[in-house]
């Protein structure tokens, strides 16, 4: 996924490509395109281009922040405009068990949850509106919000760009052709923890399902 991104962009003008960012991050919550494409990805690739020189550091964790923060807001104003008809969608039933868990946790932590489930890719894209579905008021939510898009953002951002200085000083010492196999190598790993993942995530929905009818015979 790192690698498709990266290519999208190429050759692509700085500007163009911190719109991509801003719209990926933000679509993430608001659109509910994290199921699809975590915004993290955008911002890990950001912060590869930006010790590339590619992009501006600053510049780039400005505009991650406030895409980060605007986009939440929104699946946080779905949420409270939409309530149960939310969870009622093909995107939320596919996702019950996690949708279960989230709403769990937003029961124990309270707003404390926005920041938690900043750092779970489903979760982030879930967490906003299940938040203003449960009427959870707006300025609790927002200071949340914001402390985890920080958290977020510096942490990825920063990752990126700092695996990039890495790469470049690896390229230096080791020939850039060992450093772009231990590149692919690194890629590969990812992606196989990744799609394992996935699978684990997706046999626990699958049981979660299964679960449910015998719970609702047990109940009184």
């Amino acid at each position: 996924m790192l690698e498709n991104f990266n290519a999208l962009v190429d050759g692509l003008p700085p500007a163009l490509i911190y719109l991509i960012i801003a719209a990926l991050v933000f679509a993430e919550a608001a659109l509910f395109f994290g199921f699809v494409f975590p915004g993290e990805t955008a911002i890990v690739v950001g912060g590869v281009l930006a010790s590339q020189d590619t992009l501006s550091l600053p510049l780039l964790l400005i505009i991650s922040v406030v895409a980060a923060v605007a986009g939440d807001s929104v699946g946080y104003e779905i949420g409270r405009r939409y309530g149960t008809r939310l969870l009622e969608t093909r995107a939320m039933s596919k996702h019950q068990a996690k949708v279960g868990k989230a709403q769990d946790l937003i029961r124990r932590r309270g707003a404390f949850a926005v920041f938690i489930g900043r750092f779970t890719a489903l979760l982030r894209a879930l967490m906003p509106a299940l938040v203003g579905s449960a009427r959870l008021p707006y300025p609790k939510f927002l200071l949340f919000n914001v402390i985890g898009g920080l958290a977020w953002v510096l942490t990825f951002t920063l990752g990126g760009y700092f695996a990039g200085e890495a790469f470049d000083h690896a390229a230096k010492l080791a020939g850039r052709g060992l450093a772009i196999g231990l590149a692919v190598a690194a890629v590969v790993a990812i992606a196989v923890w990744s799609v394992r993942k996935h699978r684990r995530e997706a046999r626990e929905e699958t049981e979660a399902h299964a679960a449910e009818p015998a719970l609702e015979q047990t109940r009184p």
